[in-house]
């Protein structure tokens, strides 16, 4: 079976590049792009076909839940899961087309894998 191609998208620099990390570090899963903004992660997605977004909610210009209802309202587009230091229940995820929240603190290999697998299905 083919590796997850994954598009990373984050304004924070540090938090990108751990996010990157954890994509590189999980077996099944390969880094294709990273991008820092909401326009940058279409413009991003529309180029290398990402089969899974990891998207802030909170970036400059649209927000990672406008992102997520563009990159997910044509066909086959690629599977998107948020991520944001925030509760869940501060945002309003309702028909983004997002498959998840995950919050930051908790993202970590095993729930790259848990939220790719659920999406799956």
């Amino acid at each position: 079976m083919a590796d997850v191609r994954v598009l990373v998208v984050d304004d924070q620099t540090a938090y990108r590049r751990a996010l990157a990390s954890v994509v590189t570090e999980t077996d099944g899963f390969v880094m294709v792009a990273e991008s820092t903004t909401g326009e940058g992660s279409v413009s991003v997605a529309a180029e290398v076909q990402p089969d899974l977004v990891l998207m802030d909610v909170n970036l400059p210009g649209i927000s990672g839940i406008d992102a997520a209802r563009r990159l997910t309202e044509g066909p086959g587009g690629p599977v998107v899961v948020l991520l944001s230091t925030y509760d869940e229940d501060e945002f309003d995820l309702e028909g983004c087309g997002a498959s998840a929240y995950v919050a930051k603190a908790a993202f970590g290999p095993d729930r790259l894998a848990e939220v790719w697998a659920a999406a799956s299905r």
